[in-house]
C-alpha cells in the first residue's frame, strides 16, 4: 500500500467529492470563526451607540437588544446571516442635545437613515474581510498549504457574497410592522409607534426606526420604566381572552392589561371553568373588579349555573342565544355553547349541535342587520360555531383549542380564535411542558369599529418567564409595496391541545 509522502496535507488522498466537502466544512467553520472574533463594529446611531455584527442563522432577521430592557426581533430578510444590533449606551452629550432641544427629533430620521447606512456598510466590509481572513486562517492550520487555505477563503468570499445576495433580494423593510418583544421590551410596543401611525406611514423602515431610537433614548434619559402603549384617542381597544381554566394568576394578568393598554372592554369566549361546579363560583368574582366591561360567553366547561351566577354581576355582560349588547360604544352579539361535556351522563351531540347554536347566532345577526342596527363582534366559544356567522359580522371571535387561529371565511368574516388565556388551566402541571398563556388586544376603529391592528400577548406557562408581544395589521390597513400590492395578511398559530 502506498503511503502519503511525510508532510502531505490530510486527505489528499480522498476522491474529489470528499476533498470538495472537507473544503467547504473549512471554509464555512473558518467563516464562522471569523465572524465571531471579528465580525462587529461600533457604530453611533443618532444618540446611542450600537455594536453591529452579522450572525449565522438559518432563519435570518435582525434581532436588535436593550440591555437590560431585552429584544425586539424582525423578519427583515431570509439568508444565512443575521443581524444583531446591540444597543450599548446612550451617549450622554448626544442625548441631553435631543432633550434641550425637542425640535431636533423633526431631523433625527434623517440621521439615523445615515448613520445605519453607514454603519450597514462599515460591517459588511468588515464582515467579509472577517470571513475570508478566519477560512483562509483555518484552511493554512489544516492543509498547511498555501494554495488550499487561499482556496478556503475565496469560497468562503463567495458563500458571503451570495448570502448577502440573498439578504438583498429578500430584504423587507415593513417587517418592523410586525415586530416581536421579549424580556422588558414585551410591555412596551410603544417602540414602534401606534397602529394609526404605522398605517398612514408609508416609508415605514426608517421613520419607525427613528421613532424607536427616541423612545429609547427619552427612557434612558430619564431612567424611567417603558411608558404604556398609547393607541390614538379614537382607538377602541378590546381584549380577548379564552379558556381561563380555573386559573388564578389569569385575573392578575387581565386587570394588568387593561391597566397598561388603557383596555375599553374585556371579552371572554368561554371556558373560565373547569367543572362548572357551584363550589368554582366565587372564582368568578375578580371579573366585576378588573376596570373594564366583562363581556362573556359560556364555553363547554362552563354550566348554566355559572352562567346564572355571572348574570347580572356589576359590569358583567353575559350573551347567550344571539343576545346583542352595547358596550363600550361596540355591538356584540353572543351564544352560549350548546355543550357541556363535564357533565358525563350527557352524551355529547358533537359539531351539528354547534352549528345549529352558531346558526342561532346568525339568525340574530341577520336579524340585528335589517332592523339597521348591524352587529360588530360575533362571540362563540368554538370556532365550528363562530363559523356559521361568515358574511353577517366584519369580526367572529372564538376560544376553545387552545391555541391561535386567524383566518379570513369566505364570506369577509375575520373569525380570529385566542390560544388560553390561563395557559391550560391547572391541569397544565400535568403536561411534559406547560400550556403558553395567550391573550390579544384589538385595536377598532370608533368609527367603523373595523379591526386596525392587534398585538398578540405570549406568556411562558407555569413555571416559565418567556414574554413575547407581537404586532400584526389586516392587509388592507397595511402601506402597499413599491409594486402596489400589500404584505400578506399574518396569521399566528402555536401548537397546543385542545382543553
Amino acid at each position: 500500500m502506498r503511503r502519503p509522502a511525510p508532510g502531505t496535507a490530510p486527505g489528499s488522498s480522498a476522491g474529489p467529492y470528499a476533498r470538495a466537502l472537507g473544503l467547504l466544512a473549512v471554509s464555512l467553520l473558518g467563516a464562522w470563526l471569523g465572524l465571531l472574533a471579528l465580525g462587529g463594529v461600533r457604530a453611533p446611531v443618532g444618540p446611542v451607540d450600537t455594536t453591529m455584527a452579522l450572525r449565522p442563522s438559518l432563519a435570518g432577521g435582525t434581532r436588535i437588544t436593550v440591555p437590560p430592557l431585552g429584544d425586539l426581533e424582525l423578519d427583515s430578510h431570509t439568508a444565512p446571516v443575521r443581524l444583531d444590533v446591540d444597543v450599548d449606551r446612550l451617549d450622554p452629550a448626544r442625548s441631553a442635545a435631543l432633550v434641550d432641544h425637542p425640535e431636533r427629533f423633526a431631523g433625527l430620521q434623517t440621521q439615523v437613515t445615515h448613520d445605519v447606512l453607514r454603519g450597514a456598510a462599515g460591517l459588511v466590509v468588515t464582515s467579509c474581510a472577517a470571513a475570508v481572513c478566519g477560512a483562509t486562517a483555518l484552511g493554512l492550520v489544516v492543509y498547511r498549504r498555501p494554495r488550499r487555505a487561499l482556496a478556503a477563503g475565496g469560497l468562503a468570499l463567495a458563500l458571503f457574497t451570495a448570502s448577502g445576495a440573498t439578504a438583498y433580494v429578500t430584504w423587507n423593510p415593513q417587517s418592523v410592522l410586525e415586530p416581536r418583544f421579549s424580556g422588558l421590551l414585551s410591555s412596551a410596543p410603544s417602540v414602534v409607534g401606534n397602529a394609526r401611525s404605522i398605517v398612514s406611514e408609508f416609508d415605514v423602515y426608517q421613520k419607525e426606526l427613528a421613532r424607536l431610537v427616541t423612545n429609547v433614548s427619552k427612557l434612558y434619559d430619564t431612567a424611567s420604566t417603558l411608558p404604556a402603549y398609547q393607541p390614538d384617542p379614537t382607538t377602541l381597544r378590546v381584549l380577548h381572552v379564552s379558556d381561563i381554566h380555573l386559573n388564578p394568576a389569569s385575573w392578575h394578568l387581565i386587570a394588568s392589561l387593561v391597566k397598561q393598554y388603557r383596555i375599553d372592554v374585556i371579552i371572554d369566549t368561554g371556558d373560565t371553568m373547569d367543572h362548572g361546579s357551584a363550589a368554582e363560583n366565587h372564582f368568578l368574582d375578580p371579573a366585576s373588579t378588573l376596570g373594564a366591561p366583562y363581556v362573556w360567553v359560556r364555553g363547554n366547561h362552563d354550566s348554566r349555573g355559572t352562567q346564572r351566577y355571572l348574570t347580572g354581576r356589576k359590569h358583567v355582560t353575559v350573551l347567550d342565544g344571539g343576545r346583542v349588547a352595547q358596550v363600550a360604544g361596540v355591538r356584540i352579539a353572543g351564544v352560549g355553547d350548546p355543550q357541556f361535556t363535564p357533565d358525563r351522563s350527557v352524551a355529547p351531540a358533537g359539531d351539528a349541535a354547534e352549528r345549529t347554536a352558531g346558526g342561532r347566532l346568525a339568525d340574530a345577526l341577520r336579524t340585528q342587520r335589517l332592523a339597521g342596527t348591524p352587529v360588530d363582534i360575533a362571540l362563540a366559544h368554538t370556532p365550528t360555531a363562530a363559523t356559521e356567522t361568515d358574511g353577517l359580522v366584519p369580526l367572529a371571535l372564538a376560544g376553545h383549542i387552545h391555541h391561535r387561529e386567524i383566518t379570513t371565511l369566505p364570506q369577509g368574516t375575520r373569525l380570529m380564535v385566542e390560544g388560553s388565556t390561563g395557559g391550560g388551566g391547572l391541569r397544565a402541571v400535568q403536561n411534559k411542558r406547560p400550556e403558553p398563556v395567550q391573550a390579544s388586544v384589538l385595536y377598532l376603529d370608533r368609527t367603523t369599529k373595523r379591526l386596525q391592528a392587534w398585538d398578540e400577548i405570549t406568556l411562558g406557562g407555569l413555571g416559565l418567564t418567556r414574554a413575547e408581544v407581537s404586532r400584526h395589521l389586516p392587509r388592507e390597513n397595511q402601506p402597499a409595496a413599491p409594486g402596489g400590492t400589500p404584505s400578506a395578511d399574518p396569521s399566528t398559530t402555536a401548537s397546543d391541545g385542545p382543553g
